[in-house]
C-alpha cells in the first residue's frame, strides 16, 4: 500500500504490515505517527523494533515511558500498551512480532523474557532497523530465514531465558486465560469474579491493579488479536466480527482502527498474498 492509511484523521500518520509466507509467526510493521494515540492494545508474540525517528510516549506495566530516537523497544507478549507522539513530529519507527515458539525454533533457546521494555542504544536500534527493513524488502526465503537469525542474535543479549513467574498473580492469570478461552462470546464480571472467587468489584479492583487494565480492556485486546489471525487467514470482516464476540462489522472497524491504527479490511489486503 502507498500513501496514508485512509482512517488516520491526520495525513502525517501511516501504518504499514506484512507477513511473509515463509516465516509464519513473524509479522513486520513500520508506522510514522505524529497525532494518533493508541488505545491499550495486546499481542500474542514479542515485539522487538527501533525507533528510527522522534520519540514514543507510551505505558507499559502501568508506569510510563519515553524512548526517543535510536532507542531499542522489546515487549513481552500478552502486555497490554499505549502509545503516542512524545515529539512536535511524532515518531518513526519499525517492529517485528515473534511468536515464542518462533524465537525456540530459531534459537533452541526457551523461555524468553525481557525485564526493560526500552534502553537508548544508537548501535543496536540502528542495525533493528536496518534488518526488519531488510525482511520486508527480501524476497527469497532462504534470505529471509538468515536475516531473521540476524536479527534475533541481534536483541537476544537483551534478554532473559527463565519463566517470570508471580505467586501473588496466579489467580489473576487464570481470570486472563478464562478471558482467552471465552473471547467469542459476553463475558459478564460475575463470571469473572467466581474463578477466582472474589466479589465482583472487589475483583476488578485488583485484577486492574495486577494488569493495570480492567476486564473489558483485557477482553477487547485479546478479541482483536484474534481477529488479526482471522484476517490474516482469508476471513471477511463480517465473518470475523462475529468470530471474535463483537456486535458486527462496524464495532469490529471502529475497535480495530482504535488500537491498531488500521481498518481490518485494508489490514487484511496487506498481509495475505496478492
Amino acid at each position: 500500500m502507498q500513501g496514508v492509511p485512509e482512517q488516520f484523521s491526520d495525513e502525517r500518520d501511516s501504518a504499514r504490515f506484512r507477513h511473509l509466507s515463509q516465516l509464519p509467526g513473524v509479522e513486520l510493521y513500520h508506522a510514522h505517527i505524529s497525532r494518533y494515540a493508541f488505545e491499550p492494545h495486546t499481542h500474542e508474540a514479542f515485539g522487538i523494533g527501533a525507533i528510527e525517528a522522534g520519540a514514543e510516549r507510551f505505558r507499559y506495566r502501568g508506569t510510563h515511558y519515553v524512548a526517543p530516537e535510536h532507542s531499542v523497544v522489546t515487549m513481552n507478549p500478552d502486555e497490554l500498551h499505549t502509545g503516542e507522539a512524545a515529539a512536535d513530529d511524532g515518531w518513526r519507527y519499525r517492529m517485528v512480532y515473534l511468536e515464542p515458539d518462533v524465537l525456540e525454533e530459531v534459537t533452541g533457546v526457551r523461555h524468553w523474557w525481557f525485564q526493560d521494555v526500552t534502553r537508548h542504544d544508537p548501535l543496536r536500534a540502528r542495525r533493528i532497523g536496518q534488518l526488519i527493513y531488510g525482511l520486508w524488502h527480501t524476497e527469497d526465503p532462504l534470505g529471509q530465514k538468515g536475516l531473521l537469525l540476524e536479527l534475533i542474535e541481534t536483541f537476544q543479549p537483551l534478554a532473559r531465558h527463565a519463566p517470570v513467574v508471580q505467586d501473588a498473580g496466579h489467580r489473576f492469570d487464570r481470570a486472563r486465560d478464562y478471558l482467552h478461552d471465552n473471547y467469542m462470546r459476553p463475558v459478564t464480571l460475575d463470571e469473572l469474579a467466581n474463578v477466582v472467587s472474589l466479589s465482583p468489584y472487589h475483583f476488578q479492583r485488583q485484577f486492574k491493579a495486577h494488569f493495570h487494565v480492567t476486564p473489558h480492556q483485557m477482553l477487547m485486546a485479546i478479541r482483536l488479536w484474534r481477529a488479526k489471525i482471522f484476517l490474516t487467514h482469508g476471513m471477511p470482516a463480517a465473518d470475523v466480527a462475529a468470530a471474535t464476540g463483537l456486535t458486527d462489522q462496524s464495532h469490529l472497524t471502529r475497535a480495530f482502527t482504535h488500537r491498531y491504527g488500521i481498518t481490518p479490511v485494508r489490514y487484511q489486503k496487506q498481509v495475505t498474498p496478492r
